[in-house]
């Protein structure tokens, strides 16, 4: 079966796709909309059921995997006793370090901020335990986020071969 589509609407939608995906890796772009806006380009260009339809199940599933993707982890750091306010002062080093050290520095400045919050509300003892904590239910908001994107994407690529 050919995929359909050699059109400037599916290459762009292809991109788009690819582009969205590395982005939900390496957070820099807006991974899941990227994804999303692709489809949607794709699905315009049509303008089928076929395409809106693929638009509407990838939409769904992003939402889903927008909502778990913060449920999930919070769960995960409430049972570990991580307040809040450590993952924003984690936040607000994470942007500040993506500034200073580009791409990095996002990671990096998170793992320094929840650590010395970490530092300061528990002690030294206690501190990296919490911070692997909250450094594994950022990895799985990223996982589920991944997840999502990529079975949404495959949803599109299905449509690509029925059509």
């Amino acid at each position: 079966m050919p995929l359909t589509g050699g059109s400037a609407a599916t290459i762009i939608a292809g991109l788009l796709i690819a582009i969205g995906l590395f982005g939900v890796v390496v957070p820099v772009l807006p991974g899941l909309l990227l994804v999303l806006v692709g489809i949607g380009v794709w699905a315009l260009e049509r303008g089928d059921l076929l395409g809106w339809a693929t638009f509407a199940v990838a939409a769904a599933i992003l939402a889903v995997g927008a909502v778990v993707k913060y449920l999930v982890p919070g769960a995960r750091l409430r049972a570990a006793g991580v307040p809040t306010r450590v993952l924003v002062t984690g936040g607000i080093l994470g942007i500040i370090g993506f500034f200073v050290v580009p791409v990095v520095g996002l990671f990096l400045g998170f793992v320094l901020g929840v650590y010395l919050a970490e530092l300061a509300r528990v002690g030294r003892d206690r501190a990296w335990g919490s911070t692997r904590g909250a450094l594994a239910a950022v990895g799985w908001s990223m996982l589920i986020e991944l997840a999502s994107g990529l079975l949404a994407a495959a949803v599109w690529v299905g449509a690509l071969l029925l059509a």
